[in-house]
Protein backbone atom coordinates (compact mmCIF):
# COMPACT_ATOMS: atom_id res chain seq x y z
CA UNK A 1 0.00 0.00 0.00
CA UNK A 2 0.97 3.44 -0.46
CA UNK A 3 0.69 4.58 3.03
CA UNK A 4 3.28 2.02 4.27
CA UNK A 5 5.84 2.60 1.26
CA UNK A 6 5.97 6.12 2.44
CA UNK A 7 5.60 6.31 6.21
CA UNK A 8 8.85 3.11 5.71
CA UNK A 9 10.83 6.00 3.70
CA UNK A 10 9.57 8.73 6.47
CA UNK A 11 10.79 6.71 9.26
CA UNK A 12 14.24 5.77 7.39
CA UNK A 13 14.24 9.33 6.42
CA UNK A 14 14.72 8.37 2.78
CA UNK A 15 11.84 10.67 1.18
CA UNK A 16 12.58 13.02 -1.13
CA UNK A 17 10.85 16.00 -0.01
CA UNK A 18 9.90 18.77 -2.55
CA UNK A 19 8.84 22.21 -1.93
CA UNK A 20 7.35 24.42 -4.15
CA UNK A 21 8.26 28.35 -3.24
CA UNK A 22 11.17 29.26 -1.46
CA UNK A 23 9.71 32.82 0.53
CA UNK A 24 9.12 32.87 3.77
CA UNK A 25 6.97 29.69 3.94
CA UNK A 26 9.24 27.53 2.27
CA UNK A 27 12.88 28.24 2.74
CA UNK A 28 12.47 28.03 6.37
CA UNK A 29 10.42 24.58 5.61
CA UNK A 30 12.65 22.96 3.70
CA UNK A 31 16.02 23.81 5.53
CA UNK A 32 14.42 22.12 8.47
CA UNK A 33 13.50 19.11 6.78
CA UNK A 34 17.02 19.27 5.37
CA UNK A 35 18.61 19.66 8.67
CA UNK A 36 16.48 16.67 10.25
CA UNK A 37 18.26 14.33 7.54
CA UNK A 38 15.87 14.60 4.67
CA UNK A 39 17.24 15.25 1.20
CA UNK A 40 15.22 18.65 -0.16
CA UNK A 41 14.78 19.84 -3.45
CA UNK A 42 13.17 23.65 -3.38
CA UNK A 43 11.63 24.51 -6.58
CA UNK A 44 11.45 28.31 -7.77
CA UNK A 45 10.38 30.07 -10.96
CA UNK A 46 12.92 33.00 -9.49
CA UNK A 47 16.40 32.14 -10.97
CA UNK A 48 18.27 34.75 -8.75
CA UNK A 49 16.67 32.86 -5.33
CA UNK A 50 17.61 29.32 -6.77
CA UNK A 51 20.87 30.13 -7.20
CA UNK A 52 21.10 32.10 -3.85
CA UNK A 53 20.33 28.64 -2.29
CA UNK A 54 22.60 26.93 -4.15
CA UNK A 55 25.56 29.02 -3.69
CA UNK A 56 24.53 28.66 0.60
CA UNK A 57 23.25 32.40 1.02
CA UNK A 58 19.92 33.23 2.53
CA UNK A 59 17.73 36.30 1.34
CA UNK A 60 15.32 34.76 4.73
CA UNK A 61 16.01 36.99 7.83
CA UNK A 62 14.31 33.51 10.20
CA UNK A 63 17.03 31.48 7.71
CA UNK A 64 20.89 31.78 8.32
CA UNK A 65 23.40 31.51 6.11
CA UNK A 66 25.26 28.95 8.10
CA UNK A 67 21.96 26.70 8.17
CA UNK A 68 21.99 26.74 4.08
CA UNK A 69 25.61 26.50 3.51
CA UNK A 70 25.18 23.49 6.05
CA UNK A 71 22.41 21.85 4.10
CA UNK A 72 24.05 22.49 0.26
CA UNK A 73 27.57 21.07 1.77
CA UNK A 74 26.08 17.75 3.09
CA UNK A 75 24.15 17.19 -0.18
CA UNK A 76 20.99 17.41 0.81
CA UNK A 77 19.29 20.16 -0.27
CA UNK A 78 19.56 21.55 -4.12
CA UNK A 79 17.38 24.45 -5.35
CA UNK A 80 16.36 24.34 -8.79
CA UNK A 81 13.73 26.03 -11.26
CA UNK A 82 13.39 22.82 -13.64
CA UNK A 83 10.04 21.21 -12.51
CA UNK A 84 10.58 18.52 -13.85
CA UNK A 85 12.59 17.33 -10.69
CA UNK A 86 9.29 16.40 -8.99
CA UNK A 87 9.22 13.19 -10.31
CA UNK A 88 12.00 12.77 -8.41
CA UNK A 89 10.30 14.04 -4.90
CA UNK A 90 8.50 11.47 -2.95
CA UNK A 91 6.63 14.26 -1.07
CA UNK A 92 5.52 17.88 -2.65
CA UNK A 93 4.32 20.39 -0.37
CA UNK A 94 2.95 23.77 -2.01
CA UNK A 95 3.73 26.83 -0.41
CA UNK A 96 3.25 29.52 -2.96
CA UNK A 97 1.58 32.77 -2.37
CA UNK A 98 -2.27 33.34 -2.32
CA UNK A 99 -2.91 37.13 -3.37
CA UNK A 100 -5.85 38.89 -3.54
CA UNK A 101 -7.19 40.13 -7.08
CA UNK A 102 -8.08 44.27 -7.53
CA UNK A 103 -11.34 43.21 -6.50
CA UNK A 104 -10.61 41.22 -2.85
CA UNK A 105 -11.54 38.08 -4.65
CA UNK A 106 -9.28 35.22 -3.77
CA UNK A 107 -6.48 35.00 -6.99
CA UNK A 108 -5.54 31.08 -6.92
CA UNK A 109 -3.50 31.39 -10.15
CA UNK A 110 -0.19 30.04 -8.06
CA UNK A 111 -1.69 27.29 -6.68
CA UNK A 112 -3.27 26.32 -10.10
CA UNK A 113 0.39 26.72 -11.31
CA UNK A 114 2.04 24.93 -8.88
CA UNK A 115 -0.49 22.12 -9.27
CA UNK A 116 -0.62 21.99 -12.61
CA UNK A 117 3.48 21.21 -12.74
CA UNK A 118 3.09 18.42 -10.00
CA UNK A 119 -0.01 17.46 -12.15
CA UNK A 120 2.65 17.22 -15.30
CA UNK A 121 5.13 14.85 -13.83
CA UNK A 122 3.38 13.15 -11.01
CA UNK A 123 4.12 9.53 -10.42
CA UNK A 124 2.66 6.73 -8.32
CA UNK A 125 3.77 7.02 -4.80
CA UNK A 126 4.03 10.47 -3.67
CA UNK A 127 2.41 12.52 -0.38
CA UNK A 128 1.10 16.26 -2.02
CA UNK A 129 0.63 18.92 0.88
CA UNK A 130 -0.76 22.56 0.39
CA UNK A 131 0.38 25.34 2.79
CA UNK A 132 -0.85 28.11 0.86
CA UNK A 133 -3.53 30.03 2.89
CA UNK A 134 -6.46 29.69 1.39
CA UNK A 135 -10.22 29.32 1.54
CA UNK A 136 -12.21 25.74 2.55
CA UNK A 137 -12.71 23.57 0.08
CA UNK A 138 -9.32 24.15 -2.07
CA UNK A 139 -7.42 20.98 -1.42
CA UNK A 140 -11.17 19.14 -2.28
CA UNK A 141 -12.75 21.03 -4.70
CA UNK A 142 -9.17 22.08 -6.95
CA UNK A 143 -6.31 19.99 -6.23
CA UNK A 144 -7.90 16.78 -5.94
CA UNK A 145 -9.78 16.84 -9.26
CA UNK A 146 -6.79 18.38 -10.98
CA UNK A 147 -4.81 14.96 -10.33
CA UNK A 148 -7.38 12.63 -10.18
CA UNK A 149 -8.09 13.58 -13.96
CA UNK A 150 -3.86 12.65 -14.39
CA UNK A 151 -5.33 9.05 -13.85
CA UNK A 152 -3.97 8.38 -10.23
CA UNK A 153 -6.43 7.22 -7.51
CA UNK A 154 -6.36 8.83 -3.67
CA UNK A 155 -4.79 6.56 -1.55
CA UNK A 156 -3.59 4.24 -3.97
CA UNK A 157 -1.63 6.31 -6.27
CA UNK A 158 -1.46 9.14 -3.98
CA UNK A 159 -1.93 11.07 -0.74
CA UNK A 160 -3.08 14.75 -0.84
CA UNK A 161 -3.31 16.71 2.86
CA UNK A 162 -3.61 20.66 3.48
CA UNK A 163 -1.34 22.16 6.20
CA UNK A 164 -1.35 25.43 7.02
CA UNK A 165 1.84 27.34 6.90
CA UNK A 166 2.01 29.02 10.95
CA UNK A 167 5.40 32.03 10.29
CA UNK A 168 6.06 34.90 12.32
CA UNK A 169 8.62 36.37 10.37
CA UNK A 170 11.60 38.09 13.14
CA UNK A 171 10.16 35.65 15.92
CA UNK A 172 12.91 34.11 17.17
CA UNK A 173 11.53 32.27 19.69
CA UNK A 174 9.08 30.62 17.47
CA UNK A 175 10.22 28.94 14.33
CA UNK A 176 9.28 25.58 12.30
CA UNK A 177 10.33 23.75 14.55
CA UNK A 178 8.51 24.73 17.44
CA UNK A 179 5.41 25.75 16.15
CA UNK A 180 2.59 23.53 16.35
CA UNK A 181 1.50 22.07 13.08
CA UNK A 182 -2.04 20.93 12.12
CA UNK A 183 -2.59 18.61 9.15
CA UNK A 184 -5.91 18.03 7.58
CA UNK A 185 -6.07 14.78 4.70
CA UNK A 186 -8.60 14.22 2.02
CA UNK A 187 -8.47 10.97 3.35
CA UNK A 188 -7.76 9.31 6.63
CA UNK A 189 -4.27 7.87 4.98
CA UNK A 190 -3.20 11.34 4.12
CA UNK A 191 -3.87 12.87 7.35
CA UNK A 192 -1.97 10.35 9.25
CA UNK A 193 1.16 9.70 6.72
CA UNK A 194 1.35 13.98 6.39
CA UNK A 195 1.24 14.20 10.40
CA UNK A 196 4.10 11.31 10.52
CA UNK A 197 6.34 13.55 8.34
CA UNK A 198 5.86 16.69 10.15
CA UNK A 199 6.56 15.07 13.34
CA UNK A 200 9.68 14.39 12.13
CA UNK A 201 10.61 18.30 11.87
CA UNK A 202 8.08 19.66 14.80
CA UNK A 203 7.58 19.28 18.23
CA UNK A 204 3.68 19.14 18.25
CA UNK A 205 1.90 17.84 15.24
CA UNK A 206 -2.33 18.39 15.73
CA UNK A 207 -4.20 16.18 12.91
CA UNK A 208 -7.47 17.39 12.21
CA UNK A 209 -10.66 15.43 10.85
CA UNK A 210 -10.54 17.31 7.08
CA UNK A 211 -8.67 19.35 5.00
CA UNK A 212 -11.93 21.90 4.90
CA UNK A 213 -10.57 21.90 9.14
CA UNK A 214 -7.38 22.96 8.66
CA UNK A 215 -8.16 25.25 5.90
CA UNK A 216 -10.84 27.26 7.96
CA UNK A 217 -8.58 26.71 11.08
CA UNK A 218 -5.69 28.83 9.53
CA UNK A 219 -8.28 31.55 8.66
CA UNK A 220 -10.03 31.51 12.03
CA UNK A 221 -6.51 32.17 13.09
CA UNK A 222 -6.01 35.64 11.24
CA UNK A 223 -9.23 37.03 11.13
CA UNK A 224 -9.19 36.47 14.88
CA UNK A 225 -6.17 38.89 14.72
CA UNK A 226 -7.37 41.00 11.59
CA UNK A 227 -10.71 41.84 14.09
CA UNK A 228 -9.01 42.43 17.18
CA UNK A 229 -6.77 44.48 15.88
CA UNK A 230 -9.62 46.44 13.85
CA UNK A 231 -11.30 46.85 17.64
CA UNK A 232 -7.75 48.21 19.27
CA UNK A 233 -7.87 50.53 16.48
CA UNK A 234 -11.03 51.93 17.01
CA UNK A 235 -10.56 52.24 20.15
CA UNK A 236 -7.30 54.03 19.68
CA UNK A 237 -9.03 56.76 17.41
CA UNK A 238 -12.59 57.07 20.34
CA UNK A 239 -9.31 57.78 23.11
CA UNK A 240 -7.96 60.28 20.72
CA UNK A 241 -10.94 61.74 20.56
CA UNK A 242 -12.11 62.03 23.99
CA UNK A 243 -7.85 63.06 24.80
CA UNK A 244 -7.02 59.89 26.77
CA UNK A 245 -3.78 57.65 26.27
CA UNK A 246 -4.44 54.67 24.25
CA UNK A 247 -1.59 53.13 25.35
CA UNK A 248 -1.93 53.18 29.45
CA UNK A 249 -5.63 52.78 28.48
CA UNK A 250 -4.54 48.91 26.83
CA UNK A 251 -2.21 48.36 29.43
CA UNK A 252 -4.43 48.94 32.06
CA UNK A 253 -6.87 46.61 30.68
CA UNK A 254 -4.04 43.98 30.02
CA UNK A 255 -3.56 43.67 33.84
CA UNK A 256 -6.66 41.69 33.90
CA UNK A 257 -5.86 37.87 34.40
CA UNK A 258 -8.25 36.74 32.40
CA UNK A 259 -11.14 37.32 29.65
CA UNK A 260 -8.87 39.89 28.22
CA UNK A 261 -6.12 39.67 25.62
CA UNK A 262 -4.26 42.78 24.60
CA UNK A 263 -3.78 43.73 20.83
CA UNK A 264 -2.59 46.82 19.85
CA UNK A 265 -3.53 49.77 17.00
CA UNK A 266 -1.26 50.90 14.53
CA UNK A 267 -1.00 52.56 11.41
CA UNK A 268 -2.69 49.59 9.60
CA UNK A 269 -2.49 46.02 8.92
CA UNK A 270 0.63 44.66 6.66
CA UNK A 271 2.44 40.97 5.76
CA UNK A 272 0.80 38.56 3.44
CA UNK A 273 -1.92 36.88 6.01
CA UNK A 274 -3.48 39.14 8.38
CA UNK A 275 -4.78 42.03 5.78
CA UNK A 276 -5.62 38.93 2.57
CA UNK A 277 -6.94 35.74 4.60
CA UNK A 278 -9.99 37.53 5.94
CA UNK A 279 -11.09 38.10 2.32
CA UNK A 280 -10.57 34.29 1.33
CA UNK A 281 -12.83 33.66 4.07
CA UNK A 282 -15.50 36.10 3.75
CA UNK A 283 -15.32 35.50 -0.03
CA UNK A 284 -16.02 31.88 0.64
CA UNK A 285 -19.16 32.81 3.05
CA UNK A 286 -20.44 34.61 0.13
CA UNK A 287 -20.67 31.49 -2.14
CA UNK A 288 -22.79 30.40 0.17
CA UNK A 289 -25.35 33.17 1.18
CA UNK A 290 -23.29 34.10 4.08
CA UNK A 291 -22.66 37.75 5.15
CA UNK A 292 -19.84 37.80 7.77
CA UNK A 293 -20.21 41.46 9.17
CA UNK A 294 -17.39 41.15 11.57
CA UNK A 295 -14.87 40.43 9.49
CA UNK A 296 -16.14 43.34 6.53
CA UNK A 297 -16.39 46.11 9.69
CA UNK A 298 -13.12 45.11 10.49
CA UNK A 299 -11.40 45.52 7.14
CA UNK A 300 -12.95 48.76 6.94
CA UNK A 301 -11.27 50.12 10.07
CA UNK A 302 -8.14 48.56 9.33
CA UNK A 303 -7.68 49.81 6.11
CA UNK A 304 -8.82 53.53 6.84
CA UNK A 305 -6.01 53.36 9.51
CA UNK A 306 -3.26 55.03 6.60
CA UNK A 307 -5.92 57.91 6.09
CA UNK A 308 -6.70 58.58 9.51
CA UNK A 309 -1.92 58.78 10.01
CA UNK A 310 -2.19 61.03 7.29
CA UNK A 311 -5.00 62.96 8.93
CA UNK A 312 -2.93 63.30 12.31
CA UNK A 313 -0.09 64.79 10.65
CA UNK A 314 -1.71 67.16 8.61
CA UNK A 315 -4.08 68.74 11.83
CA UNK A 316 -0.48 68.37 13.80
CA UNK A 317 1.06 70.64 11.10
CA UNK A 318 -1.51 73.23 10.70
CA UNK A 319 -1.20 74.11 14.59
CA UNK A 320 2.19 74.41 13.61
CA UNK A 321 0.97 77.33 10.93
CA UNK A 322 2.12 74.39 7.98
CA UNK A 323 0.07 73.28 5.04
CA UNK A 324 0.60 69.67 4.08
CA UNK A 325 1.22 70.35 0.68
CA UNK A 326 4.83 71.32 0.53
CA UNK A 327 5.73 70.04 3.78
CA UNK A 328 8.83 67.53 4.24
CA UNK A 329 7.64 64.59 6.13
CA UNK A 330 9.80 61.58 7.37
CA UNK A 331 8.60 57.90 7.29
CA UNK A 332 10.63 56.02 9.56
CA UNK A 333 10.06 52.38 9.23
CA UNK A 334 8.38 50.67 5.83
CA UNK A 335 8.37 47.09 6.69
CA UNK A 336 5.47 45.72 7.97
CA UNK A 337 6.48 44.87 11.64
CA UNK A 338 9.63 45.88 13.49
CA UNK A 339 13.10 44.54 12.43
CA UNK A 340 12.45 42.69 9.06
CA UNK A 341 12.48 43.54 5.92
CA UNK A 342 9.37 42.51 4.80
CA UNK A 343 7.29 45.11 3.05
CA UNK A 344 4.43 43.01 2.07
CA UNK A 345 0.82 45.43 2.10
CA UNK A 346 2.52 47.20 4.54
CA UNK A 347 0.37 50.73 5.68
CA UNK A 348 3.55 52.92 5.36
CA UNK A 349 3.25 52.45 1.63
CA UNK A 350 -0.23 53.96 1.57
CA UNK A 351 1.01 56.28 4.09
CA UNK A 352 3.67 57.54 1.53
CA UNK A 353 1.13 57.21 -1.45
CA UNK A 354 -1.51 59.72 0.74
CA UNK A 355 0.87 62.45 1.61
CA UNK A 356 2.68 62.24 -2.10
CA UNK A 357 -0.94 63.14 -3.50
CA UNK A 358 -1.37 65.75 -1.53
CA UNK A 359 1.54 67.52 -2.40
CA UNK A 360 4.24 66.60 0.81
CA UNK A 361 7.80 65.99 -0.06
CA UNK A 362 8.28 62.27 1.30
CA UNK A 363 11.24 60.42 2.28
CA UNK A 364 12.27 57.61 4.43
CA UNK A 365 14.49 55.78 6.63
CA UNK A 366 14.02 51.90 7.32
CA UNK A 367 17.63 50.06 8.18
CA UNK A 368 15.77 46.79 6.63
CA UNK A 369 14.90 48.45 3.25
CA UNK A 370 17.07 49.77 0.38
CA UNK A 371 14.79 50.85 -2.30
CA UNK A 372 10.60 51.12 -2.46
CA UNK A 373 8.70 50.77 -5.64
CA UNK A 374 4.92 51.39 -6.01
CA UNK A 375 2.53 49.70 -8.03
CA UNK A 376 1.48 52.34 -10.84
CA UNK A 377 -2.19 50.86 -10.80
CA UNK A 378 -3.14 51.04 -7.12
CA UNK A 379 -0.74 54.61 -6.67
CA UNK A 380 -2.91 58.03 -6.59
CA UNK A 381 0.10 60.45 -6.38
CA UNK A 382 3.53 60.07 -7.18
CA UNK A 383 4.64 56.68 -8.03
CA UNK A 384 8.40 57.37 -8.22
CA UNK A 385 10.75 54.47 -6.11
CA UNK A 386 12.20 55.71 -3.20
CA UNK A 387 15.84 54.58 -1.85
CA UNK A 388 16.26 54.69 2.20
CA UNK A 389 17.97 58.32 3.43
CA UNK A 390 20.20 58.76 6.06
CA UNK A 391 18.63 59.40 9.48
CA UNK A 392 21.26 62.23 9.96
CA UNK A 393 20.80 64.63 12.23
CA UNK A 394 19.84 67.22 10.21
CA UNK A 395 17.58 65.17 7.92
CA UNK A 396 15.63 64.79 11.46
CA UNK A 397 15.64 68.69 11.87
CA UNK A 398 14.96 69.73 8.21
CA UNK A 399 11.79 67.58 8.13
CA UNK A 400 8.63 69.41 9.09
CA UNK A 401 6.91 66.04 10.70
CA UNK A 402 8.68 62.54 11.45
CA UNK A 403 6.04 59.73 11.33
CA UNK A 404 6.63 56.52 13.38
CA UNK A 405 5.21 53.65 10.97
CA UNK A 406 7.62 50.41 12.27
CA UNK A 407 9.51 50.76 15.65
CA UNK A 408 12.43 49.19 14.50
CA UNK A 409 14.46 48.26 17.79
CA UNK A 410 18.17 50.06 15.73
CA UNK A 411 16.76 53.51 15.74
CA UNK A 412 17.68 55.85 18.22
CA UNK A 413 14.22 57.09 19.50
CA UNK A 414 15.36 59.70 22.08
CA UNK A 415 17.71 61.61 19.21
CA UNK A 416 14.68 61.79 17.22
CA UNK A 417 13.08 62.92 20.32
CA UNK A 418 15.39 65.65 20.74
CA UNK A 419 16.18 66.76 17.04
CA UNK A 420 12.77 66.08 15.18
CA UNK A 421 10.46 69.12 15.73
CA UNK A 422 7.05 66.84 15.01
CA UNK A 423 6.45 63.59 15.57
CA UNK A 424 3.67 61.43 14.80
CA UNK A 425 4.10 57.77 16.82
CA UNK A 426 1.74 55.26 15.71
CA UNK A 427 3.86 52.19 17.10
CA UNK A 428 4.41 53.76 20.94
CA UNK A 429 7.87 53.52 20.33
CA UNK A 430 8.14 57.16 22.18
CA UNK A 431 8.06 55.66 25.89
CA UNK A 432 6.92 57.96 28.80
CA UNK A 433 11.21 57.64 29.48
CA UNK A 434 12.26 59.22 26.09
CA UNK A 435 9.46 61.68 25.61
CA UNK A 436 10.27 62.86 29.01
CA UNK A 437 12.32 66.44 28.51
CA UNK A 438 11.73 66.75 24.50
CA UNK A 439 11.16 69.65 23.29
CA UNK A 440 9.73 67.94 19.88
CA UNK A 441 5.57 68.19 19.84
CA UNK A 442 4.03 64.48 19.69
CA UNK A 443 0.62 63.20 18.52
CA UNK A 444 0.62 59.81 19.62
CA UNK A 445 -2.20 57.13 17.75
Amino acid sequence: MIRSELEKLIAEKRACVGVVGLGYVGLPLIVEFCLKGFTGIGFEVDTKKAADINNGRSYIVDVPDGNVKQCIGSGKLSATTDFSRLAECDVVIICVPTPLRKTKDPDMSFIMSAGGQIKKYMRRGQLIILESTTYPGTTDEVLLPMFKSAGFALDEDFLLAFSPERVDPGNPQFQTHNIPKVVGGVSKDSTDVAARLYGSIVDDVHAVSSARVAEACKLWENTFRAINIGMANEMARLCNALGIDTWEVVRAAATKPFGFMPFYPGPGIGGHCIPLDPHYLSWKARQHGFDSQFISLAEKVNSGMPEYVVELAASALNKNRKALNGSKILILGVAYKRDIDDMRESPALSIIDMLRARGADVVYHDPFVSEITFDHAYTIGDAEPLKNSELTDDLLRECDCTIICTEHSEIDYRKICDLAPLIVDTRNALTEEIRNGSSAKIVRL
